[in-house]
């Protein structure tokens, strides 16, 4: 059974960084591209990162472009996201997603975590 559990989440003031976590287990997690997706309240999901499978590439939205820093660990299964200079409208569920196609994260990735807040208050 695949589990993608996310961590790391909380409330930070406007400025400041957390480190977004996740741990993949029950898949070949080398296999798989990662990503972080957000969902502010009343707002569709919305991609924020994603590393491909070997870590060798990333791809970040503009929003966050500059801000934040997605990396992989191969050997612990883990997938995290370096969040600094966060802003209210950072303020959402992070969830995080593996994708079989290694070479990018869709909107229909294979797998999805049960999210992690993050809010940021001013």
């Amino acid at each position: 059974q695949v589990q993608l559990v996310e961590s790391g989440g909380g409330l930070v003031q406007v400025g400041g960084s957390l480190t977004l976590s996740c741990a993949a287990s029950g898949l070949t997690f080398s296999n798989y591209a990662m990503g972080w997706f957000r969902q502010a309240p009343g707002k569709e999901r919305q991609f924020v990162a994603y590393i491909i499978y070997n870590g060798g590439r990333t791809s970040y939205t503009g929003a966050v472009k500059g801000r934040f820093t997605i990396s992989r660990d191969n050997v612990k299964n883990t997938v995290s996201l370096q969040m600094n200079n966060l802003q209210p409208e950072d303020t959402a569920t992070y969830y995080c997603a593996a994708d079989s196609r290694r070479l990018i994260v869709t909107t229909t990735p294979n797998y999805w975590g049960r999210g992690t807040q993050v809010t940021v208050s001013s």
